[in-house]
């Protein structure tokens, strides 16, 4: 081997060591693939429910069959006067007076509702033979009072007039348009459950309905007076749903 060969050998030597000693210490381990997410969970499906009256007219004394079918649902629950019921069935009703019917079906994915309004049809025979009440309130005013004028009830933290009170306020209505020279007041119970601060705005809320009902049956606002008293008298004091509806009540006190 010449001594030039020899050269260019020795100048090459260096430089493939150092190529292997780069290639040795230069690799890193690969980072390990994360594994993939986890699927998101869907959420639970809405609850549905249809309510149908069959037939949706009726004459007073007949009855129709409430229709219901409800999916994704645990509870179902028909008012007024029905309760709780199997997510789907049917029920015979009577009732005396028009009445609109709320299904409620609740599930993991909630809470939905559907109605159903029955007609009832008065005969005008029966209307016309109604008799009229006209008492005679001079010898006991607040007796008479009390005896024509009733309570009206209320459903479970709700201040709306239920359906089926409609008919005691119109009573109540006519009585006191006969006797004009009457004042009042309206108060607004609740039953128990529920904050003191809470019951008294509900209580508040129930006397103001009735009194915007009142108003509405051509009774004068400045006869009526309103105030709650929410769950501090009631009329009932067992932990039982009787009384709680006896305790959720519009009361009518006359003003002496």
């Amino acid at each position: 081997m010449t001594l030039s060969r020899i050269k260019q050998v020795g100048y090459l030597v260096p430089f493939v060591l150092a190529l292997l000693v780069s290639g040795c210490h230069g690799k890193t381990a690969a980072a390990p693939t994360p594994p993939p997410p986890a699927p998101a969970t869907p959420p639970p499906p809405a609850p549905t429910i249809t309510l149908r009256a069959q037939p949706a007219s009726i004459e007073r004394g007949s009855s129709t069959t409430l229709q219901w079918e409800a999916r994704n649902a645990s509870i179902v629950t028909i008012s007024p006067g029905v309760g709780d019921v199997p997510v789907e069935g049917n029920r015979a009703v009577n009732p005396a007076s028009s009445v609109t019917y709320t299904a409620s079906a609740t599930g993991p994915g909630g809470t939905v509702s559907d109605t159903a309004r029955i007609t009832v049809n008065v005969p005008a025979a029966a209307a016309a033979a109604a008799p009229s009440r006209t008492p005679d309130v001079k010898a006991d005013p607040l007796a008479t009072f009390n005896q024509n004028v009733k309570d009206v009830l209320f459903d479970y933290d709700k201040a709306d007039v239920r359906p089926d009170q409609v008919s005691v306020l119109q009573s109540n209505a006519m009585w006191l348009k006969a006797n004009a020279t009457i004042r009042f007041t309206v108060e607004g119970h609740c039953d128990d459950r529920g904050s003191e601060e809470y019951n008294l705005g509900l209580g508040d809320r129930r006397a103001n309905a009735i009194k915007e009902y009142l108003i509405s049956q051509g009774i004068s606002a400045n006869r009526i007076n309103t105030v709650s008293y929410g769950e501090e008298r009631p009329i009932c004091r067992e932990q039982t749903e009787e009384c709680y509806t006896k305790n959720r009540r519009g009361h009518f006190a006359m003003a002496q």
